[in-house]
């Protein structure tokens, strides 16, 4: 779907725009504002975002987050008043950041209340690193990242972990006072959370039974909760029959004011089921294409797909090299051989079945550790920007770039000697383009969360997603966006919105343009809203503006 046509004032004209929306009109701007005016304010916001710890637990109890809506009310008056007139378009991007996460906490007391709503808000205990600047969905403050605590677990550590797992059964007592709202699919997707975390808790108490054993003392009285908790959960099931989606109008506001994405639900009802079209037909166009060639089969042994993973990384970097994609930073190549994992056959999820036919097609989108590792190495010098944005407003930039890039490159010709990739490509576009349809379905009240699991399952080619897979139900599919709406569709939005962006860009580049300087640039601008990389990139704040009226 092309680009909508919109109006576009002249860039002089649109820096010296202020735009409040969601915000208290009646206060007057504060001429002279300065930048460190904004940054003094956000520092202090992120301070007052983070609930209170109470007895060692952050307290979502109603009064609590009653005084937190009442108190953000300031803070948005605050900001309304800064007159970011003639500050450089870097900084005004910075504005809306900030202006955004304020509307994401206040969305989150108007419509999500996810501490009052979702029991999988309280799951605790994370095992794996997520690839995201910080974890996907909403969460309780101070989760445990177990990927921070490695083994052998130092002295000092392994107290840290044993208070913080000891602060589970609490948090799970509290949960229960707190989760008062009538949301079917929410206690159903809660119940298959917390069981995972038991699980993770079990395995953690196996592996530090012997040498941790105050930790172990800890996580197995963190399980016992978690399963008391899973069996009040199950008991409270049956009185549980409301619907769980924000609908179609605080969908579209959330994506304005918060995703900063200038599309509508319906709008992207349409993109993606276009996509998805597109995707199914190209696929079955491609197998024609492929008839004669081999089968492309999954690896069966640990030693040959660490053979033909460690050949796809050398190949992919060589390719990124010699064509001069992008600029290659010393940390690129070790991070993707660190990504290698063999998964067997019986034990497949769909991203499995394509890494373990070819394992090159990931590495572009494995881009996000690359974005993490130059967040670290080379932190952006805003400020604000070397936060990581709550409330997922990064999705549109990491989820659609790393979706955007796999196409790129096969576009690119980085892939030309692996001719069955394009098949495996348009695999990828067809999932996540049937799994998005089912964010946009549930917030609707349209789907439940197993019809939403039905329908990408079935749409995705292959039969390679199964209905009972953790891609399905988890991170990856529609227990997160369930709890997290927007989060889906970013992947494929916000690809689309990054391609429309290399088209403005060489377009306004002409000769001058070059695949290597976009990325440059658009990796250099931080994992913001893709609208206000457009904005820094080509001067053009059309989307920010009409999205901020």
């Amino acid at each position: 779907m092309p680009r909508p046509m919109m109006s576009r004032p002249p860039v002089a004209v649109i820096a010296a725009l202020v735009v409040t929306a969601g915000f208290t009109a009646r206060s007057a701007p504060s001429r002279g504002a300065r930048y460190e005016d904004l940054v003094a304010l956000f520092r202090e916001w992120r301070a007052f975002q983070k609930p209170k710890i109470v007895d060692g637990v952050p307290d979502y109890s109603a009064p609590a987050m009653a005084q937190q809506r009442q108190g953000l009310a300031g803070f948005q008056r605050r900001l309304s008043t800064l007159d970011t007139a003639g500050w450089p378009v870097a900084q005004q991007v910075d504005y809306h950041l900030v202006r955004a996460e304020m509307n994401g906490l206040d969305f989150d007391h108007r419509v999500k209340r996810p501490w009052a709503r979702s029991p999988s808000f309280y799951v605790m205990l994370y095992p794996s690193r997520t690839d995201q600047p910080i974890r996907e969905g909403p969460h309780v403050e101070g989760t445990i990242e177990m990927w921070t605590y490695p083994l052998p677990l130092a002295p000092e550590r392994a107290a840290d972990l044993a208070t913080r797992l000891r602060s589970i059964p609490k948090l799970l007592t509290h949960a229960r006072a707190n989760l008062v709202e009538n949301a079917r699919d929410f206690w159903v997707l809660g119940i298959r959370e917390m069981k995972a975390q038991s699980t993770d808790l079990s395995r953690l108490m196996t592996t530090l039974a012997s040498a941790n054993r105050d930790v172990a003392a800890a996580a197995a009285a963190a399980r016992d909760a978690t399963d008391q908790f899973v069996t009040w959960l199950e008991q409270q099931l049956p009185s549980k029959t409301g619907p769980s989606g924000i609908g179609v109008a605080n969908y579209d506001w959330y994506l304005k004011n918060v995703q900063l994405v200038p599309f509508t639900w319906a709008d992207e009802v349409a993109l993606l089921t276009g996509e998805l079209y597109r995707a199914h037909a190209a696929l079955k166009l491609e197998e024609f294409h492929d008839r004669d060639l081999r089968p492309l089969n999954p690896v069966t042994t640990a030693d040959e797909y660490r053979a033909r993973f460690n050949a796809a990384v050398t190949e992919y970097m060589a390719a990124l090299k010699a064509r001069d994609v992008l600029t290659i930073r010393d940390y690129m190549e070790p991070g993707l051989r660190a990504r290698s994992h063999f998964t067997p056959p019986d034990q497949f999820e769909f991203f499995n079945q394509v890494n373990d036919r070819d394992p090159i097609v990931m590495l572009a989108h494995d881009f996000h550790w690359w974005d993490l590792a130059q967040w670290e190495t080379a932190p952006p010098t805003s400020p604000i920007r070397r936060e990581a944005l709550l409330y997922n407003i990064f999705d549109s930039r990491t989820e659609g770039f790393a979706s955007a890039f796999e196409e790129m490159m096969l576009d690119a010709g980085i892939y030309d000697s692996h001719p069955r990739v394009r098949e495996l490509i348009y695999a990828i576009v067809a999932e996540r383009c049937a799994v998005a349809l089912g964010d946009l379905r549930m917030a609707s009240n349209e789907w439940t969360i197993e019809q939403a699991v039905r329908f990408a399952s079935a749409q995705t080619p292959r039969r390679w997603l199964s209905e009972a897979s953790r891609n399905v139900w988890g991170a990856d599919g529609e227990g997160l966006y369930l709890v997290q709406p927007t989060y889906g569709t970013s992947y494929t939005v916000g690809k689309i919105q990054i391609l429309g962006l290399l088209g403005d860009r060489a377009r306004q580049l002409g000769d001058a343009f070059s695949l290597k300087r976009f990325l440059d640039e658009f990796t250099a601008a931080g994992m913001v809203p893709v609208s206000l990389i457009r904005w820094e990139l080509t001067g053009q704040a059309d989307e920010i503006t009409r999205m901020a009226k």
